[in-house]
Protein backbone atom coordinates (compact mmCIF):
# COMPACT_ATOMS: atom_id res chain seq x y z
CA UNK A 1 0.00 0.00 0.00
CA UNK A 2 1.34 3.74 -0.80
CA UNK A 3 0.91 4.19 3.12
CA UNK A 4 3.24 1.57 3.92
CA UNK A 5 6.61 3.39 3.16
CA UNK A 6 6.69 7.49 3.26
CA UNK A 7 8.77 10.66 4.07
CA UNK A 8 8.13 13.99 4.26
CA UNK A 9 9.30 15.79 0.74
CA UNK A 10 7.37 18.95 1.32
CA UNK A 11 10.52 20.18 3.11
CA UNK A 12 12.76 19.42 0.34
CA UNK A 13 10.71 20.44 -3.05
CA UNK A 14 9.65 23.36 -4.15
CA UNK A 15 7.66 26.08 -2.30
CA UNK A 16 4.72 26.46 -4.15
CA UNK A 17 4.47 22.81 -5.77
CA UNK A 18 0.79 21.52 -5.86
CA UNK A 19 -2.19 21.30 -2.99
CA UNK A 20 -1.53 20.81 0.02
CA UNK A 21 -2.67 19.94 3.97
CA UNK A 22 -2.16 21.59 6.79
CA UNK A 23 -3.00 19.31 9.88
CA UNK A 24 -3.75 18.87 13.79
CA UNK A 25 -3.33 15.89 15.40
CA UNK A 26 -4.01 15.10 18.62
CA UNK A 27 -2.84 12.31 20.75
CA UNK A 28 -5.63 9.76 21.59
CA UNK A 29 -4.70 9.35 25.42
CA UNK A 30 -2.41 12.38 26.47
CA UNK A 31 -3.03 16.29 25.94
CA UNK A 32 0.06 16.60 23.36
CA UNK A 33 -0.94 16.86 19.43
CA UNK A 34 1.11 17.35 16.30
CA UNK A 35 1.23 20.72 13.79
CA UNK A 36 1.94 20.40 10.20
CA UNK A 37 1.37 20.06 6.74
CA UNK A 38 1.60 17.44 4.18
CA UNK A 39 0.53 16.85 0.84
CA UNK A 40 -0.18 13.46 1.62
CA UNK A 41 -2.02 13.87 5.48
CA UNK A 42 -2.72 9.69 5.32
CA UNK A 43 0.58 9.03 4.59
CA UNK A 44 2.37 11.09 6.84
CA UNK A 45 0.12 9.91 10.12
CA UNK A 46 1.34 6.66 9.28
CA UNK A 47 4.55 7.16 9.21
CA UNK A 48 4.43 9.04 12.49
CA UNK A 49 3.43 6.02 13.62
CA UNK A 50 2.99 3.07 12.56
CA UNK A 51 -0.71 2.28 14.55
CA UNK A 52 -1.40 5.60 14.20
CA UNK A 53 -4.89 4.83 14.13
CA UNK A 54 -4.59 4.15 18.05
CA UNK A 55 -2.17 6.70 18.58
CA UNK A 56 -4.04 9.97 17.32
CA UNK A 57 -7.21 10.64 18.13
CA UNK A 58 -9.03 10.65 14.74
CA UNK A 59 -12.46 12.18 15.85
CA UNK A 60 -10.53 15.34 17.13
CA UNK A 61 -7.70 15.47 14.61
CA UNK A 62 -8.26 18.23 12.12
CA UNK A 63 -7.43 18.90 8.38
CA UNK A 64 -7.34 22.13 5.98
CA UNK A 65 -6.94 22.14 2.22
CA UNK A 66 -4.57 24.67 1.28
CA UNK A 67 -3.62 25.38 -2.62
CA UNK A 68 0.19 25.77 -1.96
CA UNK A 69 2.63 24.30 0.01
CA UNK A 70 3.42 27.62 0.32
CA UNK A 71 0.31 28.26 2.21
CA UNK A 72 -0.18 25.65 3.92
CA UNK A 73 3.79 26.24 5.55
CA UNK A 74 2.36 29.86 6.66
CA UNK A 75 -0.21 28.79 8.14
CA UNK A 76 1.79 26.61 9.92
CA UNK A 77 4.54 29.02 11.09
CA UNK A 78 1.49 31.69 11.98
CA UNK A 79 -0.29 28.91 13.72
CA UNK A 80 3.31 27.46 15.53
CA UNK A 81 4.32 31.19 16.65
CA UNK A 82 1.11 31.65 19.00
CA UNK A 83 2.25 28.11 20.48
CA UNK A 84 5.58 28.87 21.43
CA UNK A 85 4.55 28.49 25.57
CA UNK A 86 2.97 25.41 24.52
CA UNK A 87 5.87 23.29 23.05
CA UNK A 88 6.73 20.13 24.09
CA UNK A 89 9.22 17.55 23.34
CA UNK A 90 8.23 14.78 20.50
CA UNK A 91 6.44 10.98 22.02
CA UNK A 92 9.44 8.78 22.40
CA UNK A 93 7.40 6.19 20.52
CA UNK A 94 7.06 8.66 17.12
CA UNK A 95 9.61 7.51 14.45
CA UNK A 96 12.63 9.28 14.41
CA UNK A 97 13.13 8.48 10.77
CA UNK A 98 9.66 10.35 9.70
CA UNK A 99 11.64 13.65 10.72
CA UNK A 100 8.63 14.21 12.88
CA UNK A 101 10.29 15.57 16.35
CA UNK A 102 9.36 18.95 15.79
CA UNK A 103 5.73 20.97 16.38
CA UNK A 104 4.56 19.37 19.22
CA UNK A 105 2.80 20.79 21.28
CA UNK A 106 0.90 20.12 24.58
CA UNK A 107 -2.68 22.62 26.21
CA UNK A 108 -2.91 23.83 22.76
CA UNK A 109 -5.57 22.27 20.83
CA UNK A 110 -8.63 24.41 21.93
CA UNK A 111 -6.50 27.47 20.43
CA UNK A 112 -6.27 25.47 17.09
CA UNK A 113 -9.64 24.06 17.03
CA UNK A 114 -10.75 28.02 17.46
CA UNK A 115 -8.12 29.16 14.68
CA UNK A 116 -9.35 26.14 12.14
CA UNK A 117 -12.97 27.42 12.89
CA UNK A 118 -11.61 30.48 11.62
CA UNK A 119 -10.13 29.46 8.84
CA UNK A 120 -13.13 27.33 7.17
CA UNK A 121 -15.25 30.85 7.89
CA UNK A 122 -12.97 32.60 5.78
CA UNK A 123 -13.03 29.76 3.18
CA UNK A 124 -10.69 27.21 3.62
CA UNK A 125 -12.23 23.88 2.93
CA UNK A 126 -11.81 22.08 6.62
CA UNK A 127 -12.50 17.99 7.52
CA UNK A 128 -13.19 18.09 11.22
CA UNK A 129 -13.09 15.44 12.47
CA UNK A 130 -10.77 13.90 10.45
CA UNK A 131 -11.72 9.86 10.51
CA UNK A 132 -14.58 10.33 7.94
CA UNK A 133 -11.67 11.73 5.41
CA UNK A 134 -9.34 9.02 6.11
CA UNK A 135 -11.90 6.39 5.90
CA UNK A 136 -13.13 7.48 2.09
CA UNK A 137 -9.13 7.79 1.78
CA UNK A 138 -8.37 4.06 2.65
CA UNK A 139 -11.73 2.83 0.87
CA UNK A 140 -10.82 4.35 -2.43
CA UNK A 141 -7.38 2.60 -2.16
CA UNK A 142 -8.81 -0.62 -0.81
CA UNK A 143 -8.53 -2.34 -4.03
CA UNK A 144 -4.98 -2.14 -4.12
CA UNK A 145 -5.18 -4.59 -1.00
CA UNK A 146 -4.80 -7.83 -3.09
CA UNK A 147 -1.63 -6.67 -5.29
CA UNK A 148 0.06 -5.89 -1.99
CA UNK A 149 -1.37 -8.76 -0.21
CA UNK A 150 0.00 -10.77 -2.75
CA UNK A 151 3.66 -9.18 -2.64
CA UNK A 152 3.22 -10.42 1.19
CA UNK A 153 2.91 -14.05 0.64
CA UNK A 154 5.30 -13.96 -2.08
CA UNK A 155 7.84 -12.04 -0.08
CA UNK A 156 6.89 -14.88 3.06
CA UNK A 157 7.70 -17.90 0.17
CA UNK A 158 10.87 -16.48 -1.22
CA UNK A 159 12.81 -15.44 2.28
CA UNK A 160 15.66 -17.86 2.24
CA UNK A 161 17.60 -19.28 5.71
CA UNK A 162 15.56 -20.57 8.55
CA UNK A 163 16.82 -17.79 11.40
CA UNK A 164 16.59 -14.74 8.48
CA UNK A 165 13.23 -16.20 7.26
CA UNK A 166 11.74 -16.12 11.36
CA UNK A 167 13.44 -12.76 11.86
CA UNK A 168 11.75 -11.03 8.72
CA UNK A 169 8.66 -13.02 9.35
CA UNK A 170 8.18 -11.34 12.35
CA UNK A 171 8.80 -7.89 11.13
CA UNK A 172 6.54 -8.53 8.40
CA UNK A 173 3.76 -10.14 10.23
CA UNK A 174 3.60 -7.02 12.61
CA UNK A 175 3.64 -4.51 9.88
CA UNK A 176 0.59 -6.65 7.80
CA UNK A 177 -1.53 -6.45 11.10
CA UNK A 178 -0.71 -2.76 11.32
CA UNK A 179 -2.34 -2.09 7.73
CA UNK A 180 -5.03 -4.25 7.85
CA UNK A 181 -5.84 -3.12 11.78
CA UNK A 182 -6.15 0.16 10.37
CA UNK A 183 -8.63 -0.84 7.86
CA UNK A 184 -10.92 -2.79 10.19
CA UNK A 185 -10.61 0.67 12.93
CA UNK A 186 -11.69 2.45 10.08
CA UNK A 187 -14.91 -0.08 9.42
CA UNK A 188 -13.71 -1.66 5.81
CA UNK A 189 -13.76 -4.70 5.86
CA UNK A 190 -10.58 -6.18 4.05
CA UNK A 191 -11.57 -9.33 3.36
CA UNK A 192 -12.77 -8.84 -0.69
CA UNK A 193 -9.82 -7.02 -1.28
CA UNK A 194 -7.49 -9.62 0.37
CA UNK A 195 -6.10 -12.88 -1.30
CA UNK A 196 -8.22 -15.68 0.37
CA UNK A 197 -4.96 -17.59 2.34
CA UNK A 198 -4.17 -13.69 3.92
CA UNK A 199 -7.64 -13.31 4.30
CA UNK A 200 -8.04 -16.43 5.94
CA UNK A 201 -4.90 -15.59 8.12
CA UNK A 202 -6.49 -12.38 9.30
CA UNK A 203 -9.84 -13.52 10.31
CA UNK A 204 -8.41 -15.96 12.56
CA UNK A 205 -6.14 -13.24 14.36
CA UNK A 206 -9.29 -11.24 14.65
CA UNK A 207 -11.31 -13.40 16.60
Amino acid sequence: MAFLRTSEPERTRGASEGACHLYVLPCAYEDLLKLGFSRQPLERMQALHPRFFEFFDLDRALLVETETVRDARRLELELGHRLNEHSAPAPLTVRVQAAGLTEWYRGAYPLLAQAVEGLAQTGHTVHAPLRGWIQAQMQARAPALFGWGMAVLDRVEGEPGHLDRMQMLHALRQQVLDVLDAHRALDIDVGDYLPDALAQWYARRSR
